[in-house]
């Protein structure tokens, strides 16, 4: 695989960050990876790691000479990181996200970002519920979806970007940053949204001790877990950002959580199967999709930057 970028500089070296930086590696897709994060002690572990070949203090400092620029920080922070580097982006530089909402972080970022450089906003689908500099590894992407938002960008930067993903293992598809954050809040915000529920509510219930929950949990229990063990930080943002699309599937959650518990109510056992024969038939669809198997889980651990 030849290198499709010169320079990277990612900007936050939390599991996404550290992940393109090994699949870069792997494939030998970047001549030089340059990484910043807001603490020190991030960019301490990052240098001890060696996923970069430069981790520097600043994001400002390390956009300069980048043709690629990866904002792997929280959907809260992206603007202020845009107008930070926004003057030292060279001519003609790609400037890219990760960030699990499109809509807001366009409107956050492209302000900040002068007229020669290619703004192409992205959304890897992949992940684990661990995070910070040691949770990355270079497999990550292999298989999973990545969603770029073209944005009018030049074409040529938006398909050169489209290779980089696909070389690091992903399948990539093109989609307007409306349409990515309702389908997101369908299949990802509003999941974890009942996920962090359900946990709140074992913790809640004084009748069901912790020690019962940790002890008796079963594997539908120990997703919702390992669901809500995600940063919180990035979830804040997340629906605070996609706020209205989140709260259109929660009504309509909702909905359907009502007419369930009607049928629960009055001993429709018809309508509960023909319900989950349906919802069945979704699982399935996801399996034969190849997008059923977690992410490899190497035990990794570590702070957000």
């Amino acid at each position: 695989m030849s290198v499709i970028y010169n320079r990277v500089a990612l900007i936050g070296l939390g599991l996404i960050a550290s992940s393109m930086a090994h699949a870069m590696r792997r494939a030998g897709l970047a001549g030089e990876i340059i990484g910043t994060a807001r603490s020190s002690e991030t960019r301490d572990i990052a240098r001890e790691i060696g996923f970069c070949d430069r981790v520097v203090d600043t994001a400002a400092e390390a956009v300069v000479g980048a043709d690629l620029v990866v904002l792997a920080v929280p959907v809260g922070a992206m603007g202020a990181v845009a107008a930070e580097i926004g003057p030292h982006l060279q001519d003609g530089a790609t400037v890219t996200d990760v960030g699990s909402v499109k809509a807001a972080v366009i409107e956050a970022v492209a302000p900040h970002l002068p007229d020669h450089v290619h703004f192409v906003p992205g959304h890897p689908l992949a992940g684990t519920e661990h995070s910070g500099p040691r949770s990355g590894f270079a497999a990550l992407f292999d298989n999973r979806w990545t969603i770029l938002i073209p944005n009018g960008a030049d074409t040529t930067a938006t398909e050169r970007l489209r290779d980089l993903w696909q070389a690091m293992g992903a399948l990539v598809e093109m989609m307007d940053a409306e349409h990515h954050d309702l389908v997101l809040s369908v299949t990802s915000h509003t999941p974890h949204l009942i996920a962090y529920t359900m946990v709140g509510v074992a913790d809640d219930l004084s009748r069901v001790t912790d020690s019962e929950v940790i002890k008796y949990s079963a594997a539908g229990f120990r997703d919702f877990t390992r669901i809500a063990a995600s940063d919180p930080t990035m979830w804040r943002d997340v629906f605070l950002a996609n706020k209205d699309a989140t709260l259109e599937i929660l009504g309509r959650f909702t909905e359907e959580l009502f007419a369930l518990q009607r049928s629960i109510r009055t001993g429709d056992g018809d309508a509960l199967f023909d319900y989950f024969t349906r919802t069945r038939a979704i699982r399935r669809g996801i399996i034969e999709a190849g997008q059923d198997t977690d992410a490899p889980d190497f035990g990794r651990t570590g702070k957000r930057d």
